[in-house]
């Protein structure tokens, strides 16, 4: 009998996404991708020597899971010497017709199949875990009402479910909080929570392991660690090996908009998806088609989107007979007569300051 659980807690793979943003076969070789990185995880687990795996829903994008997928998922499992926990989520809800209900699957792998909260006892590590799953897209509270046993056995809950949320069971930090837990393993979130604590009941989201997208951009993976009674040590574990990256470069002043980004971008893109924005005042248009065919080799996916506006003279209008005109004839005589520079800078925002308001526009610096 142990007190010390070792975990691997991971979410939101969403295996077998269309990945709509890229070509067919980019799609198809990100979903191969997609698979590797859940063997990616079972070889963590093991190297960690894993007690249990909590996968904590929407481990499949939805219930039309290739079959490659669910055999590669069923096969890892059936490797691994740890025990498995599944909790259906919204995108993967357990039905009969299911990966879930409709396969086999291995002695040691427990999906929690109703939305009410039961429990699994793991005498030899004095361990409970608890979970519960979805049966449909959405679900009311399932962690409303729940209190954990109090007998000296290590509670773990593994749910899908959404923290202040209202439609996919809404998770209260008073229900956490209540819950008597010493770890509540969630998914749902696409973003690390990092640990964190309500009452005597640590808590996590691990975020998805990898980015779909450019709102998920930034470092990916799970957490891995202990869990004690009272206590744990857990840590986030990149493991994307693609990143979604959103990259502003300024183009003002830019004499070699080619020049500028390449300076501006880090040396190592090419297993990543970026997203580069272009902003600034420029004299001319940045030349997208140009730039596009330059810069994609350098990236798995690349997109280029332009933002700068053309730079225009302040004193542009000053002849002009209306109230523009007026205000710019009046403080160009001023900035004329100004003894220095620096007096010549005050005019000059003086100058953006009124225009911004003439043209209902946000005020330089505000």
């Amino acid at each position: 009998m142990t007190d010390t659980i070792t975990i691997v807690h991971a979410a939101d793979f969403h295996l077998d996404s269309s990945f709509a943003g890229l070509n067919p076969q980019r799609a198809s070789q990100r979903r191969a991708e997609q698979r590797e990185l859940l063997s990616d995880v079972f070889a963590l687990a093991e190297r960690k020597k894993a007690d249990v795996i909590l996968l904590a829903g929407d481990l499949l994008d939805s219930d039309n899971a290739y079959y490659e997928t669910t055999e590669q998922l069923r096969q890892l499992c059936r490797e691994s010497t740890a025990r498995i926990f599944i909790s259906p989520g919204n995108h993967d809800y357990f039905s009969q017709s299911s990966p879930y209900g409709a396969m086999v699957w291995p002695d040691n792998v427990h999906i929690f199949r109703s939305n009410r909260i039961s429990g699994v006892e793991i005498p030899e590590l004095n361990l409970r875990v608890y979970g519960a799953g979805f049966n449909r897209a959405d679900s009311p509270a399932m962690l409303e009402g729940f209190r954990a046993q109090k007998d000296g056995m290590v509670n773990i809950m593994v749910i899908h479910g959404e923290r202040g949320g209202a439609t996919y069971n809404p998770i209260s930090d008073e229900q956490i909080e209540a819950s008597g837990l010493d770890y509540l393993a969630l998914g749902h979130t696409h973003s690390f929570s990092g640990i964190q604590k309500l009452g005597e009941t640590y808590y996590a989201y691990p975020g998805c392991p990898e980015g779909r997208g450019f709102d998920e951009t930034g470092d990916k993976g799970v957490i891995a660690g202990t869990v004690s009674k009272g206590s744990v040590k857990l840590e986030f574990i990149p493991v994307s090996r693609r990143r979604y990256e959103i990259k502003t470069i300024d183009l003002t002043g830019s004499d070699d908009h080619m020049l500028t980004i390449t300076d501006s971008l880090p040396d190592d893109t090419y297993p990543d998806i970026y997203r580069l924005v272009l902003t600034g005042e420029t004299e001319e248009a940045p030349d997208m088609e140009v730039l596009t065919a330059a810069f994609e080799s350098r990236f798995y996916g690349l997109q280029i989107k332009d933002r700068t506006s053309r730079l225009v003279s302040i004193w542009d209008g000053e002849n002009e007979q209306t109230l523009r005109g007026e205000f710019l004839t009046r403080l160009r005589k001023r900035w004329n007569a100004a003894e220095s520079d620096e007096e010549k800078q005050q005019i000059e925002l003086a100058v953006r300051f009124g225009l911004a308001a003439l043209d209902r526009k946000e005020a330089p610096g505000a």
